[in-house]
């Protein structure tokens, strides 16, 4: 699950870094990369880099929202993917920006295969969640090693020499 996790989320980012659109604005060639067109894949890519590594510090009902969390994640990028693929409303807005002319569209559009690779990766992503849901609950979580000690409440001191004297050893005089 978290190679899965990982890989898939890498995809994503890496598919939104990559050009999705192109096109000519008058005779100036534009593109858009896939966080031009939409935010949405890289974030909730990122969102299932985190459960990747907060699946492990949790168990139980935590570990069932991790999973969720992540199915969801992986569904919303595919999904924001699919809705950029086609759209040319960045691409619109890179021809206008390139030609400081309000308005302006770009022609000759083309658009690439990247966005269907972060639909991929958003599939996968979402297939790590379901693996989470469906197995998590047998996986190994941190050791209890890994929390806080905890302390049992000092002596009762009488002097300041012993409340120095618990203090040295590390003792908290303000605890109940």
């Amino acid at each position: 699950m978290l190679l899965l996790t990982v890989l898939s989320a890498v995809l994503v980012l890496t598919a939104a870094g990559r050009d999705w659109a192109s096109g000519r604005a008058g005779t100036l060639e534009v593109s858009v990369t896939g966080g031009r067109i939409s935010e949405l894949p890289g974030g909730l890519a990122l969102v299932g880099l985190a459960a990747a590594v907060a699946v492990f510090a949790v168990r139980g009902a935590g570990r069932v929202a991790v999973g969720v969390l992540t199915l969801l994640a992986g569904l919303g990028a595919a999904a924001a993917a699919v809705a950029g693929a086609s759209d040319t409303t960045a691409l619109d807005a890179e021809a206008a920006r390139k030609l400081a002319l309000a308005g302006s569209t770009a022609t000759e559009v083309g658009h690439s295969g990247w966005p269907w690779v972060a639909v991929a990766g958003g599939a996968l992503l979402a297939l790590a969640g379901l693996l989470t849901l469906r197995f998590g609950r047998r996986w190994p979580a941190m050791g209890s090693r890994y929390e806080a000690p905890t302390r049992t409440a000092p002596a009762k001191t009488d002097t300041a020499a012993d409340l120095w004297k618990a203090l040295d050893r590390g003792e908290d005089p303000t605890a109940v």
